[in-house]
């Protein structure tokens, strides 16, 4: 019996020895493994269709779709300041490119305006458009952007916020830029048109100011005038239309396209997403040209005297 005692107390302290051998060499238990593997679990990466905030000033925060675009605008502002200090009368190298460009765009515009004139005079608004939607659009591909960020603990979760993304990639950006193209337009019809000629294309007041002068002559006038009134009003509605098709339309390809790159990472990070990135590239020129000119197409429509 009291062998059988020695014997167990012998057992006890060599699992002691061994429990206190194992937590000194630094070993996890299983059960500590498992709860490593659910930390792990827990940190959420996906692209969001919102913009995350990355800081705040007052109530204003700064996303990283705005810090995005504020870089897209200095690499503009550095590259148009060095090329405006060496143009020179007789171009040559890199400016000769440049004019070649600036030449290509303004033969398409003149398509779409029937006029030099009228492609000179939208050519800063519209260019300005393409060039700033192009440079967001490849930024948005750069290695970093979308990959590198902070964890923040969001509704007890762990959350991956990248410190860049796509400016145009946030429904944000493509509606100040819609909003701010179709506005223009407006104005430049004002300016060509007059305001009581332009007000009149979408609230009709002359068509039924006209009703009692041409009844006489034309009883159909009494008919065609209030549709006319009508179709201005649909005009109103088709001005939202423009809105909401240009920024979705932009916004839905970018996102879309970034959506494609991370799940081609995901599969194989190696090898697999670089004929897709070529793809985006090419999509992001074709995007930023498709924007610029439905904006030309507006400005020129809304600069037209109404035809009969």
């Amino acid at each position: 019996m009291e062998h059988s005692e020695t014997k167990l107390a012998q057992e006890s302290v060599e699992h002691e020895i061994a429990k206190d051998g194992i937590e000194e060499s630094g070993t996890e238990t299983p059960a500590e493994v498992g709860d490593a593997k659910e930390g792990v679990e827990e940190l959420v990466h996906e692209n969001t269709l919102f913009a995350e905030p990355i800081a705040h000033f007052g109530n204003f925060s700064i996303t990283n779709s705005l810090i995005n675009s504020w870089l897209a605008i200095i690499i503009i502002l550095i590259i148009a300041v060095a090329v405006r200090t060496k143009i020179k009368a007789v171009p040559r190298g890199i400016q000769n490119a440049f004019e070649m460009i600036i030449e290509g765009f303004l033969g398409m515009f003149d398509s779409v305006t029937g006029s030099r004139d009228k492609s000179l005079k939208f050519f800063p608004i519209v260019f300005s458009f393409f060039i700033l939607i192009l440079v967001n659009n490849w930024l948005g591909l750069l290695p970093g952007v979308g990959s590198i960020g902070q964890v923040v603990s969001e509704h007890g979760e762990k959350v991956f916020v990248p410190f860049l993304r796509g400016g145009t990639a946030d429904l944000n950006t493509t509606l100040a830029l819609a909003i701010i193209g179709v506005v223009a337009s407006h104005i430049f019809g004002v300016m060509a048109l007059g305001v009581w000629k332009y007000f009149n294309k979408f609230i009709n007041i002359k068509a039924f100011l006209e009703i009692p002068k041409k009844i006489r002559k034309d009883p159909t006038i009494i008919i065609v005038n209030p549709i006319k009134a009508f179709v201005g009003l649909i005009e109103i509605v088709g001005e939202v239309a423009k809105i909401a098709s240009l920024s979705f339309r932009l916004f839905g390809n970018i996102f879309a396209g970034e959506v494609l790159l991370a799940s081609m990472a995901a599969i194989l990070a190696f090898g697999l997403p670089v004929p897709f990135m070529f793809l985006e590239v090419v999509v992001g020129l074709i995007q930023a040209l498709i924007f610029s000119m439905l904006i030309l197409a507006y400005l020129t429509m809304n600069t037209m005297e109404e035809e009969h």
